[in-house]
């Protein structure tokens, strides 16, 4: 799947965020989608449970209702069960492992933390490629090391690909990391940490719309 163009906002459904916050993961996904997002990626660390698999089915649905883009974190394997993409990380399948078994037309992004891994990646399968962490996170127990503004800005160049900017992003810093050249920024933090998450994203979406 080759996408013309990311969405510039690309939320995450983390599980753990949003339990944590007793919240429910399929109408915290209506919110997401009715505040105007268009791709959700499903974030999920823990074991997957029989619940689990009918809540993603659920925001699936939701996703196709909305016609916004699916996408699983991690896992190749369920994204092919649900017609979902799959975003990888460092440790998981690599892109061209992953796309054996999510098929040619799944949308495959992949993570990346330094120059030797960007390097690396570019010659992966893959339909997009993230960096980060921009700034400070603690959406991961054992986060790499910031990359910066700067280092973002040199990778930049290095990277045809759609290149989303993750780490410690928030509506204030945003435009700042768009300008560094990131087509793209997921958010995860920032999205939880408001009362009313539709309003949330509607504000993330007219930021980064304004960001040309």
């Amino acid at each position: 799947m080759n996408l013309p163009r990311l969405p510039r906002f690309y939320p995450i459904l983390d599980v753990l965020a949003i339990r944590s916050r007793g919240l429910e993961i399929a109408p915290v996904a209506t919110e997401i989608l009715a505040g105007g997002a268009t791709i959700l990626q499903f974030r999920h660390k823990g074991v997957f449970a029989n619940e689990l698999l009918c809540e993603i089915e659920q925001v699936r649905d939701l996703c196709a209702q909305a016609g916004a883009i699916f996408v699983m974190n991690d896992r190749a394997d369920i994204a092919k069960l649900v017609g979902a993409g799959v975003h990888l990380g460092q440790e998981d399948l690599r892109p061209r492992e992953a796309r054996a078994i999510a098929g040619e037309s799944a949308l495959i992004g992949f993570s990346t933390h330094n120059e030797s891994q960007i390097r690396e990646a570019i010659e992966e399968p893959a339909d997009y490629l993230a960096f980060g962490p921009v700034f400070g996170t603690r959406s991961k127990e054992n986060p790499d090391p910031v990359v910066g503004l700067a280092e973002l800005r040199r990778i930049r160049a290095m990277v045809a690909k759609p290149l989303v900017a993750i780490g410690g992003i928030t509506r204030a810093n945003a435009r700042s990391v768009i300008g560094a050249g990131a087509d793209s920024v997921a958010v995860i933090g920032d999205l939880y940490s408001s009362r009313d998450i539709r309003a949330c994203v509607k504000e993330w979406v007219d930021i980064l719309n304004c960001s040309y």
